[in-house]
């Protein structure tokens, strides 16, 4: 049985919703976890591509690990410097570390998404062959993952008290409209048995609304 010996401020908004969020503790080092627990173990035997479920074998040249919440972004919350500072900063390494947050992604798709902010945009704008939306520094995926980015976002911000990157209510609606299915749940399953914690807002969707 766990014990809880202290409660972290940033646990602060879970507790009076009645949530204690788990967060990552057993991973610290990304480039280790990356290639052993990612690429190595998660889909040692290929998959799909998260933003365009384009099937693979193995990581090759094309694809590579993204990042839901972009470290970009997430260097930026932590105000730890640079990417080389921030790569000795210990919150950072096991931020950085979460499986949860990690994607397989077509490395051309990660190029346009890597510093957007996620939003609903104007139907006059054409889907790609993803079904993908981007304007300027928006960016809107597919229907049939919205879900999934929006449990993920929240995990990260609950978890690990890092900023939107948009706004709420958007977030709160794809969830809504797009809840988790089979694909996710597996996924999940699999990464809360690696890494030793669940995300609650898959398991729960409904968490997302007391945000």
């Amino acid at each position: 049985m766990k014990k809880i010996i202290a409660i972290p401020t940033t646990l602060a908004i879970a507790l009076s919703t009645g949530m204690v969020i788990a967060q990552n503790t057993r991973f610290s080092d990304p480039e280790s976890v990356v290639k052993n627990e990612f690429w190595g173990n998660l889909y040692a035997d290929g998959g799909s591509s998260f933003f365009c479920n384009e099937p693979f074998k193995s990581k090759g040249f094309v694809m590579t690990d993204g990042h839901i919440y972009p470290l970009a972004d997430i260097r930026s919350a932590l105000d730890c410097g640079t990417k080389s500072q921030c790569k000795r900063d210990n919150r950072y390494r096991q931020i950085a570390s979460d499986l949860h947050n990690m994607v397989p992604v077509r490395s051309r798709v990660e190029l346009k998404r890597r510093t957007a902010r996620y939003e609903d945009l104007s139907p006059a704008i054409d889907r790609d062959e993803c079904g993908i939306r981007t304007n300027n520094q928006f960016f809107e995926p597919a229907e049939r993952i919205k879900g999934d980015v929006a449990r993920t976002m929240a995990y990260m911000v609950d978890t690990y008290g890092l900023p939107w990157l948009g706004a709420t209510p958007v977030f709160q609606s794809w969830s809504k409209l797009d809840p988790p299915d089979d694909r996710e749940l597996t996924r999940h399953r699999r990464v809360a048995e690696i890494q030793g914690n669940e995300n609650p807002f898959v398991t729960n969707p409904d968490l997302i609304n007391r945000l």
